[in-house]
């Protein structure tokens, strides 16, 4: 009973302290974070049973000194097999239903039409079709685009991704940034195009991530809850370098976000094409010539008195990180 109560205050100590998850920033963060505390306080568990039977059988069975004759031979023991594997089912379809829950509430039952059936939704995609390819799941109310919650967005980017750099245009403005700016707490939409081969928008302090598909738009629907910056990145493999591929999501104060626009309206406007160009691939370059873009940030064309409300990257060869500095 002690041994059964310390690996219970263990298990449920680890599994909200093990500091493995990077800082949380958006609104369905929480219930992610709540999934993987749960399959961490499980797994810690398990494995202190586990290793802990080992070592016991090993210290309490060890063969004695002198000791040369053979072991007792043991049938086995059918409802302590049965238990042990009940047990590991439970468990499993316990995860599985509860991840599921929250997978759907994320919209991430189908990857084109989906949408969360929570009041306030956090990430989802959409075609742009009204009609499902999933007539029951749309009945049930999962299959159809969510244009109420498109339509309640306070802040909408279109982000395009090319090999190998993230553009961001503001519609409403006509700002064409490196950086994916967004205020604290305010519904913010995110079109994603991708225009050559298929690419990621991940965010890993945000939870969310969703494919960026080439002729076939998708989008993500965030909160963020607390100002800072965070990375951007390329979770799908799309060429060599792949590993460079990424950019910032910075979270402004409302009053931040409002004086960033002021002073981006106020500098020489960049258009979408030119921008294009300063972040492609140039096949003519040589390998030592492309890869000190990622030691160096690659600039926009913006004026130089913006730079100080940024925070670039500055990053080693080794890293392969791109950032579009505005």
């Amino acid at each position: 009973m002690l041994i059964g109560i310390a690996v219970t205050l263990i298990s449920l100590w680890y599994g909200q302290n093990h500091g493995l998850m990077p800082v949380a920033a958006s609104t369905e963060a929480g219930e992610v974070d709540q999934l993987f505390n749960l399959m961490m306080t499980i797994g810690t568990g398990l494995f202190l049973i586990v290793q802990g039977t080992l070592v016991i059988a090993v210290i309490r069975f060890r063969r004695k000194a002198g000791d040369e004759t053979d072991g007792p031979h043991i049938e086995g023991n059918i409802p302590l097999e049965i238990v042990w594997t009940a047990i590991p089912a439970i468990i499993v379809l316990g995860l599985s239903v509860y991840s599921f829950e929250i997978y759907t509430e994320m919209g991430g039952l189908n990857l084109m039409e989906h949408h969360s059936a929570k009041p306030v939704q956090v990430a989802y995609a959409s075609s742009g079709d009204e009609t499902s390819s999933y007539p029951m799941l749309a009945a049930s109310g999962l299959g159809e685009p969510p244009d109420e919650v498109a339509q309640d967005a306070d802040v909408t980017i279109d982000v395009l991704a090319m090999q190998y750099a993230f553009v961001m245009t503001y519609p409403e403005t006509g700002i064409v940034d490196g950086a994916v700016h967004v205020p604290v707490g305010k519904l913010v939409k995110l079109n994603l195009n991708a225009q050559d081969v298929i690419h990621a928008f991940w965010l890993p302090e945000f939870r969310i991530k969703q494919d960026m598909i080439p002729g076939q738009q998708t989008s993500l629907v965030l909160r963020a809850t607390r100002e800072g910056t965070y990375p951007v990145v390329c979770a799908e493999l799309c060429g060599p370098y792949h590993g460079g591929m990424r950019a910032e999501l910075i979270v402004h104060s409302l009053e931040g976000y409002d004086e960033w626009q002021q002073q981006r309206l106020a500098a020489a406007p960049m258009d979408l094409s030119t921008a294009i160009a300063a972040a492609s691939y140039k096949p003519d370059e040589t390998d030592a010539e492309y890869l000190a873009h990622f030691e160096q940030p690659m600039h926009l064309g913006m004026a130089a008195e913006h730079l100080e409300h940024l925070q670039p990257s500055h990053v080693h060869h080794s890293q392969m990180d791109v950032a579009l500095v505005p």
